[in-house]
């Protein structure tokens, strides 16, 4: 029912977040993706805009055929022949809506549709009565209706509701408005639309102004009950409310909102994971809810806090959205007490001057490497930390043809130059080749990225990529004024610390023995 506390989702993943640049699917892709968000358990799916493109129709067919739990909605503009197109597409859909929509701004009005008041409100009528006419459930968007005059905005509302729309969306198309203002606007629009209990109003908030969680909230308490969103945020331009804060933000805040959502949460992360694999765009660290960072913990305050009490810190438990666990990271800013617990779950109980020692070691190896792991730590027990591994003596890379050449010069622990060549299809592709053939450690690139650190004369490349040997994942990361060669130190970092664990693993035996 329309005055239910429960807020439904409408995923618009597939359609208006497959408009992201870059972010397009094929249709045996976004297949994939809907069952993923259906196992998510979103209310509606927006699978795509059937009039647009053959493949659109094809995915929602697709779509059609093995996800029936929640409505499939396709998009169309208020032009007979895509509502036509988008009846038919939606023809094997178990629970179909038709999602109609038409400019309603004086300055969408005048120099996209170049029509009068008095035609926009024409063409909702008739082309919101036409697609009643095919489906039951039809949805109409008033686009850009955060920038529409109030009075026009309710006056369209009133005439897509008389032609059966059972759902209004009113849509801040371009991210403009402030949270304040989208709950004056839904609380008037709904108060001036008769009967508006039998209708759902909805919220599609654009993220221009990084307010599209914060409005779709405000939109909520004006009396809105659906919110559009994307896993990810994604979508046009800055992208749109973010499906897992939303849901999230309603989940750890009910006792204020007094509203929930039907998402499981614990399918959240693999839902984002998985998107970021088919599209390629992958969250940044410090992403709310899905980002690696979200529930990671580096700092020795906030750590001490962690280890006293984990809602010091966190406000949420990671396990409810997916992660199995939160991270207590050790850097150079992780503390004793920090380092000392993580000794312990690994069987390592000191005496005082021990941990003082172990501690300045590990503070040392803080200085070579931003992120310290357990097999550093056993590796710091062992007594081996101090080793300097594998070091940058030279490169250098050319191109042969078509591909790229590298030659290495490194330094090895004893001191002794080893020099080795390779090609790859590109500079990184070939250094990272003669890295391994000079070291002997082979590693799968998972993810490579380089950006500048500090600004003018001062600025240098830094280099962040993540590998997987023997199965696990390890993170690098190197810093020069030299891109290459970041990378070539990202890359060491990680080969030098896997040969610290082999040594320890293969000293641990003689140490037994001897014993």
């Amino acid at each position: 029912m329309p005055n239910s506390p429960r807020i439904r989702i409408f995923d618009t993943t597939l359609r208006d977040g497959e408009q992201s640049p870059g972010c397009s699917m094929s249709p045996q892709q976004k297949l994939v993706m809907a069952r993923a968000l259906d196992e998510l358990g979103v209310d509606v799916m927006e699978t795509g805009f059937p009039a647009s493109s053959q493949s659109d129709r094809e995915a929602m067919a697709m779509i059609a055929r093995e996800v029936r739990r929640p409505t499939l909605a396709v998009l169309s503009r208020c032009l007979a022949a895509d509502i036509e197109t988008s009846a038919k597409a939606l023809e094997t859909a178990a629970n179909p809506r038709l999602h109609v929509f038409l400019s309603t701004s004086p300055l969408h009005r005048e120099h996209k549709l170049r029509m009068t008041r008095e035609q926009v409100l024409e063409s909702v009528h008739k082309h919101v009565s036409l697609a009643r006419s095919y489906v039951g459930d039809v949805e109409f968007s008033a686009e850009d209706a955060t920038r529409t005059e109030e009075d026009f905005l309710i006056e369209v509302a009133r005439v897509a509701v008389a032609a059966g729309a059972t759902t209004i969306n009113l849509p801040d198309t371009v991210g403009f408005t402030t949270p304040e203002e989208i709950r004056g606007m839904f609380q008037r629009v709904i108060a001036g639309v008769p009967d508006s209990d039998r209708i759902i109003f909805s919220a599609h908030c654009h993220n221009d102004l990084g307010l599209a969680v914060a409005n779709s909230l405000a939109a909520i308490e004006g009396g809105a009950r659906q919110v559009e969103c994307t896993v990810n945020g994604i979508g046009e331009r800055a992208g749109n409310c973010s499906l897992e804060e939303i849901a999230m933000v309603l989940k750890v805040r009910n006792a204020f909102y007094d509203e929930d959502t039907r998402i499981n949460t614990p399918r959240i992360v693999a839902t984002s994971q998985l998107l970021q694999r088919l599209v390629g765009m992958p969250v940044q660290r410090n992403k709310a809810i899905v980002g690696a960072n979200a529930f990671a913990h580096e700092s020795g305050i906030h750590q001490h806090g962690m280890l006293r009490h984990r809602g010091t810190y966190e406000i949420m438990r990671p396990e409810d959205v997916g992660w199995e666990s939160s991270q207590m990271v050790l850097g150079r800013h992780s503390g004793r007490a920090a380092v000392e617990q993580r000794l312990r779950a690994l069987g390592f109980f000191l005496y005082e001057e021990e941990l003082k020692h172990v501690f300045e070691q590990f503070k040392a190896l803080c200085e070579q490497q931003r992120v310290v792991t357990d097999a550093d730590l056993q590796t710091l027990m062992q007594g081996s930390a101090t080793q300097n591994g594998y070091r940058l003596a030279s490169m250098t890379i050319s191109d042969v043809g078509s591909r790229a050449n590298a030659l290495v010069e490194l330094s090895d622990p004893e001191g002794n130059r080893v020099a080795e060549t390779a090609q790859g299809d590109g500079p990184v592709d070939a250094l990272f080749g003669a890295l391994s053939a000079a070291t002997g450690v082979q590693l799968m690139l998972d993810s490579y990225h380089v950006h500048s650190v500090g600004i003018g004369a001062d600025a240098r490349g830094e280099a962040n990529l993540s590998v997987r040997h023997e199965g696990v994942e390890y993170e690098g990361t190197g810093t020069s004024r030299d891109i290459i060669e970041a990378s070539a130190l990202a890359w060491l970092e990680v080969a030098n610390r896997l040969l610290r664990q082999r040594n320890a693993t293969a000293d641990q035996p003689a140490a037994t023995a001897a014993a």
